[in-house]
C-alpha cells in the first residue's frame, strides 16, 4: 500500500490530468441533451446525396414555425367575441322612463287616454331594443357574437345589436306614425337622457378563450406511415420534403430511449467526448509542454470548454433560436490573452466540433463559430488597447451576420422572409462578447494567470517595485529600461509576445536593489566591494541576485510569467570573470558549479530574446570605442557564445529568428553609441 501511495505521490500531476479530463468528461455528457443522433445532414435547398430514404417508424409531420405563426394571426383576427348582457340596466332605465315620461307628456291638452297611450308607445320602444341591446359603438359588425346574461348565452348576430349612435335614428324610424310623429322631439329628449348601454364587452371571458384556441393549435400537418418512402437519391430538399425530414429528425431527437438504447447512447456521448479532450491534451503535450505540465493552466482550459458547453446546452434548453446570441468567440479571446493565438484556435475549433452534436442545424453552427473563431484570432491583439477590442468584436458581428445571410438566400433562394431578429441577436452576442475583458480579469485572480491588459499595469514604472528599484539601484533600472526596449523592439521583429518580454525584463534584475553596490552599473565611485571577496563569494553574491529577485518578486505578488524572467535571464551559464579569476588566483580550490547559474534556460521565445538582449546590453558598456564594427562583433560574440553553450535549446526558437534579433539588438546598440557632431566652443 505505501508503495503504491508513493508512485501516487510521485506521479501526482499525471493523477491530476487523469482526474481532470473523466471529471470533465462526465460533466460534459452530463449536461448533453439526451437523444437518438439523426445520420443525416439535413439542408435545405441542397440536394440529397444519400440513398432513397423511408420512414423507420410513424411520425407526425410538424408544422414550420411560419406556419403556426400564421394559424396564431388568423385565429387572433376572427377570433370569437363575448358580451355581458346587464339586466338591471334595464329595469333602471325603464324605472326612469316612467318617471320622466309623466312630466314630458303632462300638457293639459293631452287627455289621458292619449297621455298612456304616448307613455305604453315609448315603453314599447324600450322593450323593442333592449331585446336584443344596446352597445357602444366600438364593436366588430357582420359577425356572430355570444352574449351571456346570468347563466345563459346564446349566439346573434352583431347587426342585430342597436349602436348607442343609432339610438336617434332609431326613434324616428319608430314613432314615425301620423298619431306620434308630432311627438317625435320630445321622445328624442326623453328617450336619450334614460337609454344606457346594456351589453358590454367582456375582455376576460374573451381573452381567456382565445387562448384556449391558441394553446390548442395543432403542431402538426399529417402523418407518414413506417416504410413510406420521403425523399429519393437526387431530389431538391425542399418545401414540403424539408418539413418531412426536419420533422423525421426532430422525431430521432426526441424520442425516448430504452434503457439499453440509453446506456448505448451515454457510451457514444462519452467516446467522442473523450476524444475531443485526448486531442487537445496530445496538443499540449506536443507543442505547449510548458502549459502541458502547468496542471493550473490545463484546468482553466478544460474550463472554459466546460462552460461554454454549459452556456450552449442551456439556452437549447430554454429556447435553440438563442444560440447565435452565445458569446462563444470569448473562448478563442479568452486563451488567446493568457496564452497564445493558435492554442486558442485549435481550442475553439475542437469546442465547435463538440457542439455539433447537440445544436439543431450543426452544418451552419460549425460554420459559423469556426469562421468567427478564425477572424477573432486573426483581429482581436493588444487587449489592454480597449479600441481594438471594440473595432474586433464589431469585424466579427459583420462576419456572423454576412455569414447567416448568406445561409438564408441559399436556403431560400430570396430574402423576402429574412428575419431581423437574427441580426439583432447577433449584435447581442458581440456585445456579451466584450464582457470578455471582465472576465479575463475574474480568471487572472482565479487562476493566477496573467494577461496583457495586467502587464500593462506591471509595466508602469511608477508601480511600487520599480519606484523601489529606481531608488535603491538606479543603474539597475536604467540597465533595465534599455533591455526592454532592446526586447520589446525583438519580439515584434519574429511575432513574439512584445508586451509580456518587456514587462518581463522590466523586473528581470529586481534582485540586485538587496546589494545593489556589487553590481558595476550602480558603482558611482571607483570603490569595488568584490575587492574584498574571493573570486567564489563575489560569484556567488553575483549568483544570489537570481533567488533573492524570485524571493522578493513572489513576495511582492508577481505573476509565475514575469518569475519566469528571472529565473531564466543568465541560464545556466558561468559568472565568467570570476571564474577566470579564481582559475588563475585559486587553481587547487576550483569548481565550476559554484560559478554556474541555477537556470533553468530560457523555455520561450520571449525568455531567449531576454537573454540575448541582457547579455547584449551588459556587454556593450565594456566597449571602449564603441564603432558600427566592434558592436557587431561583440553581439556576434555574445549571442553565438549563448547558443554554444546549450541556452536555447528548450526555448522553440529558430536559427533565422536568432539572426533577425542579433540584426534589431544591433541596430538598436548602434543607435544608442552614435556620436554627435562636436559642437564649437
Amino acid at each position: 500500500m505505501r508503495d503504491f501511495l508513493n508512485k501516487i505521490y510521485q506521479n501526482h500531476a499525471l493523477v491530476y490530468k487523469i482526474f481532470l479530463f473523466i471529471s470533465t468528461t462526465i460533466l460534459i455528457v452530463y449536461l448533453f441533451p439526451k437523444g437518438v443522433y439523426f445520420k443525416f445532414d439535413v439542408q435545405k435547398g441542397k440536394v440529397w446525396q444519400y440513398e432513397n430514404l423511408y420512414a423507420p417508424f410513424d411520425f407526425a409531420v410538424q408544422k414550420t414555425e411560419k406556419e403556426i405563426q400564421d394559424n396564431q394571426i388568423e385565429i387572433k383576427a376572427n377570433k370569437h367575441l363575448y358580451f355581458v348582457a346587464d339586466d338591471e340596466v334595464v329595469e333602471s332605465v325603464i324605472s326612469k322612463y316612467d318617471k320622466q315620461a309623466k312630466i314630458v307628456f303632462s300638457d293639459s291638452l293631452i287627455n289621458d287616454k292619449l297621455r298612456v297611450q304616448l307613455i305604453n308607445k315609448g315603453k314599447s320602444f324600450l322593450h323593442t331594443i333592449y331585446k336584443t341591446g344596446v352597445v357602444s359603438d366600438k364593436i366588430v359588425k357582420h359577425k356572430i357574437i355570444t352574449i351571456r346574461k346570468g347563466n345563459k348565452a346564446f349566439d346573434i348576430a352583431s347587426d342585430k345589436l342597436i349602436l348607442i349612435s343609432d339610438v336617434e335614428n332609431e326613434i324616428v324610424s319608430f314613432f314615425n306614425q301620423e298619431m306620434y310623429s308630432k311627438y317625435i322631439p320630445e321622445y328624442k329628449t326623453l328617450l336619450n337622457s334614460v337609454i344606457r348601454i346594456n351589453i358590454t364587452f367582456d375582455n376576460e371571458y374573451t381573452s381567456k378563450s382565445l387562448k384556449k384556441e391558441l394553446d390548442n393549435i395543432s403542431t402538426t400537418q399529417g402523418k407518414i406511415s413506417t416504410g413510406e418512402l420521403i425523399i429519393s437519391k437526387g431530389n431538391n430538399v425542399d418545401g414540403e420534403r424539408y418539413s418531412v425530414l426536419k420533422s423525421l429528425k426532430d422525431e430521432y431527437n426526441t424520442q425516448l430511449l430504452s434503457d439499453a438504447n440509453y446506456y448505448w447512447l451515454i457510451l457514444g456521448y462519452i467516446i467522442l467526448v473523450s476524444l475531443v479532450l485526448i486531442m487537445l491534451l496530445l496538443f499540449l503535450k506536443k507543442y505547449r509542454i510548458n502549459i502541458y505540465e502547468n496542471n493550473n493552466k490545463v484546468t482553466f482550459i478544460f474550463f472554459n470548454i466546460l462552460f461554454m458547453v454549459f452556456l450552449v446546452t442551456l439556452t437549447i434548453k430554454y429556447n435553440s433560436n438563442y444560440i447565435i446570441a452565445v458569446p462563444l468567440i470569448v473562448l478563442p479571446i479568452v486563451i488567446k490573452a493568457f496564452f497564445d493565438a493558435r492554442l486558442g484556435l485549435i481550442t475553439h475549433v475542437l469546442t465547435v466540433l463538440l457542439l455539433g452534436f447537440i445544436v439543431p442545424d450543426s452544418f451552419e453552427f460549425v460554420f459559423l463559430q469556426i469562421i468567427t473563431g478564425i477572424v477573432t484570432i486573426l483581429t482581436v491583439s493588444e487587449l489592454y488597447k480597449r479600441a481594438n477590442l471594440f473595432i474586433s468584436i464589431g469585424q466579427i458581428t459583420l462576419i456572423y451576420m454576412l455569414a447567416y445571410f448568406a445561409f438564408f438566400i441559399i436556403q431560400e433562394g430570396s430574402i423576402k422572409n429574412i428575419k431581423g431578429i437574427y441580426f439583432a441577436l447577433f449584435a447581442l452576442n458581440g456585445v456579451l462578447a466584450l464582457l470578455s475583458q471582465y472576465l479575463i480579469l475574474i480568471y487572472e485572480k482565479v487562476f493566477g494567470l496573467v494577461s496583457d491588459v495586467s502587464l500593462l499595469e506591471l509595466s508602469n514604472t511608477n508601480s511600487k517595485l520599480l519606484r523601489e528599484l529606481n531608488e535603491k539601484a538606479p543603474g539597475t533600472f536604467q540597465h533595465s529600461m534599455q533591455v526592454a526596449n532592446l526586447a520589446e523592439a525583438s519580439a515584434n521583429e519574429i511575432g513574439a509576445n512584445a508586451m509580456l518580454v518587456r514587462t518581463g525584463a522590466l523586473y528581470h534584475d529586481i534582485g540586485k536593489m538587496l546589494n545593489p553596490m556589487y553590481f558595476t552599473e550602480n558603482q558611482a565611485t571607483n570603490v569595488n566591494p568584490h575587492n574584498e571577496l574571493s573570486p567564489k563569494d563575489s560569484a556567488q553574491v553575483i549568483i544570489n541576485h537570481i533567488i533573492e529577485g524570485i524571493e522578493l518578486a513572489k513576495k511582492n505578488g508577481l505573476p509565475e510569467r514575469i518569475i519566469d524572467f528571472i529565473r531564466t535571464h543568465h541560464g545556466t551559464s558561468l559568472v565568467y570573470y570570476f571564474y577566470k579569476q579564481q582559475e588563475i588566483q585559486f587553481p587547487d580550490d576550483f569548481s565550476e558549479a559554484d560559478f554556474r547559474y541555477p537556470g533553468p534556460i530560457p523555455f520561450s521565445k520571449e525568455t531567449a530574446i531576454l537573454m540575448m538582449a541582457d547579455a547584449s546590453e551588459a556587454a556593450s558598456k565594456s566597449l571602449k570605442e564603441p564603432t558600427a564594427q566592434s558592436i557587431d562583433n561583440l553581439i556576434d560574440k555574445v549571442i553565438n557564445g549563448q547558443m554554444n553553450n546549450g541556452q536555447f535549446m528548450n526555448s522553440n526558437i529558430t536559427f533565422q529568428e536568432i539572426q533577425l534579433i542579433k540584426k534589431v539588438i544591433k541596430s538598436k546598440l548602434k543607435s544608442i553609441y552614435h556620436l554627435r557632431v562636436e559642437y564649437p566652443e
